[in-house]
């Protein structure tokens, strides 16, 4: 094995686990979302062989999680392609592989693979128990770890191509299959013994005594009941089905697990049953005893010569108890199901009430977002594991992408004033334990200093009046004493300000010293190395550059001046010859070329040597961007949305530099390692944008196209610096325009808590979101009323936005939901139409591409609309919110994309949205109706055939605009939250499970919101909320309650 290719990565592995008794255990039982997508058949002929499939469980998805927009209601309800029911042979002929070339056939159908092969390899031991080789059993351990969410894992895609998909299509697995399979059945038989899975579900029709069963996915399965116990699984009311399996070959594969308490007990492909009896104890509870027996043909071919499936029976022992055994089991089934019968039965009948909690949104934290926002939708825009958000602003025709990270927190900018006309920022540490940030403000003729707080925000110290036009500002010791000092250069006036001896927000005194017309940018170094800090000024209007040579009491040579190009703007400091001696650069604005003077090591510097770029030049910033020990340079374009990149030679020369679009006239440009992989990226103000562009290196010196975030107005020159003690740098920008500095937090990974801005061509009036190409990231889909279209927005892998077409729809296009509606596992979209009463159906390609629309008639100006499975046919039904009609249409689903003919139910005055989940526990999907006109909502519980009882209605606070359902209370049940958009308010009714509502609950939220969502944004398993507001802000209320 090769060791390299096992150490070569390093990731935090998250796996989301069923625990019994704090084992981790999966696939022990279904929720809803499991029953609904099951598919089973079944035969009472016992010489005819049935087959129940099971849905997919946490750890066994149909499809990646959809994104959920509560006002969009996003699904994904994946249809079953039919089961092959075919013998598993073919996999036993493939070689016997190393566990990284038996995953190759799979590097493209499993997200990452070849990590987690890593991963397991790293972790097994080179002698591992059991007598398995390393691969045999890191082939194991593979099959247990959990995938970083939103990727589905190897188990996940294995089982769901067993159970779902044809032989042909399980291809690919074949050869890992052939090293998993011979590992297992290198592990001894468990004895026999009875083993329990679970479903939330009466299934006991589809299970009569002799029916015989086939289950064709690896089976986990525990030996512990106390999964009876936990309102997480069975729970204690409501339809359950409890499975006891009287096995013969499970495999015990805790030893082998990437989880050393597993405890769990695996069941192969094409184990085969037959259903002995079955009984209720409790109410709504029913255990089915299934009895494992050896298929009489061949379901799983030997992985091997000589390999064992079954264990070795002793026919004289089994013979003289083959009535007892029975009869014993019988007895101890009728034991326990006495026993959980009691205990379930004890327990629904002494329910408590559900958790109660006192305040757990007390206040939330605001965020600047762009102009008019009206919708507001989530997903995982970057394929992290972190909630991000997308905004779509009316008022400026953008949208904006909210990048999550651990804290939930969304930080858009932190503002803090300056004085006015802002042009430079420096940090200065004055002592060990006192820094300020120092802002040069030009038409004040001040510099203002902050001091600043761990979490990286600014509080005012003190301003220092300096001279006229001040616009540049360093610190040093420029007397030689252990105080710092500060040197402001001063254009209007052409001087350089020394202010020595910086402490306690005071000096003790200064002096200035003349310099060249328009000075424009001020560096400090030691250019004859005598340990005594020189001074070089660059004069604009001079076309030359003033060298000062400091003496070390505060005093200086007089100077010496060098031309330059034409309009000089910005100097920079290095050795760009490598010759230990340190040299200078220039950027010129009215030239074509960035002059290069290289120093002598006593202060002198020779002719200035012309690098030719091709434009004039701005900023300038100076360092080694390739990792080869020579610095280079890197420019932004005078009056071009540019900059470029000039990678250095060894003998001071640079090539030819490289062009990198940028915002509009960009003027500032830093260098720092903002993801932490120890290459150096870039930052770029864009001043006419109002932006800032990161561009992150691949790390050869060139780079990804940019990431843009929001700034204020006018940023104009930034900085670098660990703010908000992290462990990458942040940001400080200077807006000129807007008289402030902003904090821009870095998140770590090359992202920044901002606001990543994209135009939209025309005004939007509703987005949604989705994967449209299957590349793991959320995409998005907006509405444009203007031209009754729908723009696809494609998210790229660099956070970017890549317009990816229109797609004509009906007439006044207004709201639209995105649901697999032909079961292809490709994500569709509806969109509904107010002027023509429609909606339209636009089938997804899966490669962000869309089929020609078919239309289907609603009531009256649709307003807003909600999907699920009413009629449990495992094929995607619509209910639709008219205004006008004042009803709900339901069109249930042919599962091709087509629609029955609506039927229809009165809602109340005004219904302004919809939302659909179970509300009485049945596994069967209602709907609830906000009423805008009436301070209501109405409940329309479902029959589970597609129609629905009269509505039920509720008081829901004043004007209710839009829903949100979540299980607010934690305690496992949906509840509603209710959103006024006129009195700002949000009123939570906390659901009981049996559709009532015993209490509630009003809380004060930002003003005027216009959209929200609700989801658990800093991944502590409570439902948090995110709102926007007429306002333009972005309100996050993270749950606090404990």
């Amino acid at each position: 094995m090769n060791n390299n290719v096992r150490k070569k990565h390093k990731k935090k592995v998250k796996r989301k686990n069923v625990n019994f008794n704090n084992n981790s255990l999966h696939n022990l039982n279904g929720d809803e979302n499991e029953i609904a997508n099951q598919d089973y058949t079944y035969a009472h002929d016992e010489n005819v062989d049935g087959t129940i499939n099971y849905g997919e469980t946490e750890k066994q998805r149909v499809a990646p999680p959809p994104v959920v927009e509560e006002n969009k209601q996003v699904t994904n309800e994946a249809e079953k392609l039919g089961t092959d029911e075919a013998p598993l042979i073919e996999y036993a002929n493939e070689p016997l592989l190393p566990l990284v070339d038996a995953c190759a056939p799979l590097n493209d159908v499993v997200h990452d693979l070849s990590y987690y092969v890593n991963m397991a390899l790293e972790e097994t031991p080179e002698e591992p128990p059991d007598g398995l080789t390393m691969d045999e059993s890191a082939a194991i351990r593979l099959y247990t770890i959990e995938w970083e969410a939103p990727h589905r894992s190897l188990y996940s895609m294995l089982n769901y191509t067993l159970k779902n998909c044809s032989r042909e299509d399980l291809r690919p697995y074949f050869r890992y299959m052939k090293l998993f399979l011979t590992a297992l059945v290198k592990l001894p038989c468990c004895p026999p013994l009875t083993v329990w899975r679970g479903v939330t579900k009466n299934l006991s029709i589809d299970f009569p005594p002799g029916t015989r069963v086939t289950w064709w996915a690896f089976s986990s399965t525990t030996t512990e009941l106390t999964v009876l116990e936990n309102n997480m699984y069975l729970g204690t009311t409501g339809a359950r089905t409890l499975f006891s399996v009287e096995t013969i070959n499970g495999r015990t594969i805790r030893n082998h697990s990437h989880f050393v308490t597993e405890d769990e007990i695996l069941l192969l492909p094409g184990t085969h049953m037959i259903v002995q009896s079955q009984f209720s104890p409790a109410t709504d509870l029913y255990i089915i005893h299934l009895k494992q027996v050896i298929p009489d043909e061949t379901l799983l071919e030997l992985p091997f010569e000589g390999a064992r499936l079954y264990p070795k029976l002793e026919r004289p022992w089994y013979r003289k108890k083959r009535f007892v055994i029975p009869l014993a089991l019988l007895i101890t089934m009728c034991i326990v199901a006495t026993v959980v019968g009691a205990i379930l039965g004890t327990r629904a009948a002494n329910k408590e009430p559900p958790y109660v909690f006192t305040n757990p949104y007390p206040s939330g934290t605001t965020f600047d977002i762009g102009s008019f926002p009206i919708s507001l939708v989530s997903g995982y825009f970057n394929g992290d594991k972190y909630v991000d958000l997308a905004i779509l602003n009316s008022g400026d025709q953008s949208i904006d992408i909210l990048l999550g990270n651990a804290n939930g927190i969304y930080s858009t900018l932190i503002q803090t004033d300056t004085g006015t006309d802002p042009v430079f920022v420096t940090l200065c540490n004055v002592s060990d334990n006192t820094s300020y940030l120092i802002v040069v403000n030009r038409n004040d003729g001040t510099i203002t200093l902050f001091n600043i707080n761990k979490d990286g925000t600014l509080d005012y110290a003190t301003d220092f009046r300096v001279g006229v036009g001040p616009v540049s500002v360093v610190c040093g010791h420029f007397d030689n004493n252990s105080i710092i000092d500060m040197a402001v250069l001063n254009s209007f006036e052409n001087t350089v300000y020394l202010i020595f001896d910086v402490h306690d927000e005071t000096y003790e005194y200064y002096e200035w010293l003349d310099v060249g017309e328009y000075p424009s940018s001020m560096i400090y170094a030691d250019f004859n190395t005598d340990l005594i800090l020189d001074l070089v000024v660059v004069n604009q209007d001079d076309n030359n550059i003033t060298v000062l040579i400091g003496v070390g009491d505060g005093y200086f040579n007089d100077s010496v001046t060098y031309n330059v190009g034409e309009t000089p703007a910005v100097v920079v400091s290095g050795d760009f010859n490598n010759d230990k001696k340190m040299d200078l650069a220039i950027s010129n604005n009215g030239s074509h070329f960035i002059s290069i003077l290289f120093g002598d090591g006593n202060g002198a510097f020779q002719t200035q040597v012309p690098c030719e770029v091709g434009n004039g030049t701005g900023g300038l910033a100076a360092a080694d961007l390739n990792k080869d020990g020579i610095l280079d340079l890197v420019a932004t374009i005078s009056g071009g949305p540019y900059v470029n990149v000039l990678l250095g030679y060894r003998n001071g020369s640079f090539q030819r530099g490289v062009y990198y679009e940028v915002g509009d006239n960009p003027t500032a440009v830093v260098a720092a390692d903002f993801n932490n992989d120890g290459r150096l990226d870039l930052a770029i103000t864009n001043m006419d944008a109002n932006t800032i562009s990161i561009l992150i290196n691949y790390g050869d010196g060139t780079y990804q196209p940019e990431v843009k975030y929001v700034t204020e107005k006018g940023p104009i020159f930034l900085m670098a610096n660990v703010f908000n003690n992290g462990a990458t740098p942040d940001l400080i920008v200077v807006n000129n325009l807007a008289n402030s500095v902003s904090l821009v937090i870095g998140n770590g990974d090359g992202t920044f808590r901002a606001r990543i801005p994209f135009m939209l061509p025309e005004t939007s009036n509703n987005m949604a979101a989705g994967d449209f190409n299957n590349d793991n990231r959320t995409d998005l889909v907006v509405v444009n009323p203007g031209n009754q279209s729908v723009t696809i927005l494609l998210t790229t892998k660099y956070n970017t936005l890549e317009n990816a077409g229109n797609y004509p729809c009906g007439v006044s296009p207004f709201f639209l939901i995105v649901v697999d509606f032909n079961g292809d596992n490709k994500l569709d979209l509806a969109v509904f139409n107010q002027k023509d009463n429609t909606v339209s159906i636009l089938l997804g390609n899966g490669n962000g591409s869309f089929q020609t629309l078919n239309s289907f008639a609603t009531g009256t100006r649709p307003i807003a609309a909600v999907s699920g499975d009413f009629n449990k046919d495992k094929k995607v039904d619509l209910a639709v919110i008219n205004l006008s009609s004042q009803n709900i249409s339901v069109l249930l689903g042919y599962g091709n994309g087509s629609f029955q003919s609506q039927g229809s139910y009165r809602t109340g005055k005004s219904p302004s949205f919809v939302i659909a989940l179970d509300l009485n526990s049945d596994q069967i999907s209602d709907l609830v109706v906000a009423n805008q006109g009436e301070d209501t909502i109405s409940v329309y519980l479902g029959y589970g055939n597609g129609s629905f009882q009269g509505q039920n209605k509720f008081n829901a606070g004043r004007s209710p605009g839009l829903l949100l359902s979540g299980d607010f209370n934690n305690d496992k049940i949906l509840d509603i939250g209710v959103i006024s958009n006129q009195w700002s308010t949000l009123y939570m009714l906390i659901s009981d499970g049996n559709a009532s509502f015993p209490y509630k609950q009003t809380n004060t939220i930002v003003t005027s919101p216009t959209d929200a969502v609700a989801t658990d944004f800093n991944n502590d398993e409570k439902i948090d909320v995110a709102m926007i507001s007429k306002k333009n802000i972005l309100r996050i209320y993270i749950f606090q309650d404990k």
